[in-house]
């Protein structure tokens, strides 16, 4: 489990590391705006969890640009992109790869020999993960929270960085597979990506095909390593980590902190991994910023992305169409800093 950053100041090497970082936050928003129009708000959280060292879940409509916003970010940070299209007869091996038979020329001996899947990337886009089933959605359990892959008895790290963005479509909902619980507990964020503004979607619909020329690297992929462990350095301070834990238990609804009008459309809350993860993403958040310490004001902006689709819904808020991102609304609310 991660460990939360120690409420002390930073060093003066960090300080400027954090200054550093937000320069870049900077360069990479205007390369990716090169071919991106709008969404300032998914570049944001996109960003929090690639620096926070997590991975996110987009939730929207065909069209809106998700593949090309990904397959720009990484582009513009030089990382290995590899994108896999989910579909029903997609086997597990498709993703983590297959061991072969081969023969050796020299010896003619004959060997197992992996091949290694598009898994082994730095940045893999999993395009609507809901049309696979449990078994293959389950391949990449492991990848996800260990950064490994096993096979043939052998296990086989995976590059460093690793980092899966997945799409869902909430519309199309025949020859889908809901993803279990275990694995939306692996994705750091939940973004839902909207329909753009009416003057982006002019310019959108002016500009006609975005261009592709290549973007100016704005970072290496060693250079992202070294700011995730600048993040986790990023002091949470006591009253911070009291309201994450606050936060939590009044998801709960079994919990005297639970808003007695929430406790009915709830059946399970939040568990301690989100405070965890709660947490890093507001240390990416405020590094980001290039501030020194996380606020309360970083947990609240990033709560409903990071609790909201660990959140299970109660028959009874099933029934009215409560979705969880009105409770989580109506708990931002009443649970106020």
């Amino acid at each position: 489990m991660n460990e939360v950053a120690s409420p002390h100041p930073p060093a003066a090497d960090d300080a400027a590391a954090l200054e550093a970082l937000a320069r870049t936050r900077a360069a990479l928003v205007t390369e990716v705006q090169k071919r991106i129009v709008g969404q300032e708000r998914v570049v944001d959280l996109l960003l929090v969890a690639l620096f926070a060292g997590g991975h996110a879940l987009f939730t929207g409509v065909p069209g809106l640009g998700k593949t090309l916003l990904v397959g720009s970010l990484a582009e513009a940070m030089q990382l290995e992109f590899s994108r896999i299209q989910f579909t029903p007869d997609l086997l597990p091996a498709d993703i983590t790869g297959n061991e072969i038979l081969d023969l050796d020329p020299d010896t003619g001996r004959r060997n197992f020999r992996f091949i290694p899947g598009p898994v082994f990337c730095n940045l893999l886009l999993a395009d609507e993960i809901n049309r696979t089933p449990p078994k293959t959605q389950a391949a990449l359990l492991e990848a996800m929270q260990e950064r490994r892959v096993s096979a043939g008895g052998k296990t086989h790290p995976l590059p460093l960085p690793f980092h899966v963005f997945a799409t869902q479509n909430p519309i199309e909902q025949e020859g889908t597979y809901p993803l279990p619980e275990a694995q939306l507990d692996r994705f750091m964020l939940e973004i839902a990506v909207d329909y753009p503004d009416e003057a982006a979607e002019r310019r959108i619909v002016t500009m006609g095909e975005p261009t592709r020329d290549s973007l100016a690297p704005a970072i290496t992929p060693a250079e992202l390593v070294r700011h995730q462990a600048l993040v986790k350095r990023v002091p949470v301070p006591p009253s911070v980590v009291e309201y994450i834990v606050g936060l939590l238990r009044a998801t709960r609804p079994d919990s005297p902190r639970c808003p007695a009008d929430l406790r009915e459309l709830l059946r399970w809350g939040a568990g301690p991994r989100a405070g965890q993860q709660l947490a890093a993403a507001a240390q990416a958040r405020a590094a980001l910023a290039g501030r020194s310490a996380v606020t309360i004001d970083d947990v609240r902006d990033l709560a409903a992305p990071v609790l909201q689709h660990r959140l299970v819904r109660s028959f009874a808020a099933e029934s009215r169409g409560v979705t969880n991102a009105e409770i989580m609304t109506r708990l931002r609310e009443q649970f106020a800093a």
